[in-house]
């Protein structure tokens, strides 16, 4: 089945410029001009991956991710013409899986969107094929083949960036890992962002499997060398 990709971007050209290109990859490609339709668009058509532009009249691009996280996990790239860090955390800390800065190569945007897909490919296959089986971690439960966690029992909505992060560190006790080994093993390829994605990304996965994200248990910091995973 050809995977269903949302473009959200009020500027024709470019969507049509985009779409093309995923068209040609084999991709199904719907369109929506402005956040309130973009919106609209992820929770009706459940598209497997949404390309979300930061500035759009009636929602913006950030709001628009907030309102689409609240339901659903799917894989969100942001595009976005600003450069600035601050803009680019923003939208990570919002839910945003990635982000691309305009104006990008078509490759670079290909291969983001192949990326951010095979994890979801994955992750259907080992729910579909593979029996339940949990590591414990004290209060943390975590299926490392069916993508599900749960403290105390309870189920933790965390996106599918946060929890092959969760995966990969807890797969690998004890191991301090750089921010820019887990940008490369985690996010996948060849990524052309900075470490501050590591960065926030810890710290929603903090806010939601530590009881004082400000004083973690399950993912420590080792000062000046990186990131690793305790118990």
């Amino acid at each position: 089945m050809d995977r269903k990709i949302l473009i959200v971007d009020d500027e024709k050209n470019i969507a049509d410029i985009i779409a093309f290109n995923l068209k040609k990859e084999g991709y199904q490609v719907i369109k929506a001009g402005d956040g309130e339709e973009g919106v609209k668009m992820a929770m009706e058509e459940n598209p497997d991956l949404i390309l979300l532009d930061i500035m759009m009249p009636k929602m913006d691009g950030y709001e628009a991710c907030k309102k689409i996280r609240e339901k659903k996990n799917t894989p969100i790239i942001m595009l976005t013409a600003r450069a600035e860090e601050l803009d680019k955390v923003l939208g990570l800390e919002l839910g945003a899986d990635d982000y691309v800065t305009k104006p990008f190569g078509v490759r670079e945007l290909m291969a983001r969107v192949k990326a951010n897909l095979r994890k979801t490919v994955i992750r259907e296959e080992v729910v579909e094929e593979k029996p339940a089986t949990e590591d414990h971690f004290g209060r943390l439960d975590i299926d490392l083949d069916r993508y599900e966690v749960r403290k105390d029992g309870k189920d933790l909505d965390l996106t599918l960036r946060e929890f092959e992060l969760l995966k990969f560190l807890s797969e690998r006790k004890g191991q301090v890992f750089s921010r820019e080994t887990l940008l490369e093993k985690v996010w996948g390829y060849e990524y052309y962002g900075d470490v501050r994605t590591v960065d926030v990304t810890i710290r929603r996965l903090r806010e939601k499997i530590e009881d004082a994200p400000g004083k973690p248990t399950y993912i420590l910091t080792k000062r000046g060398v990186g990131y690793y995973f305790d118990c």
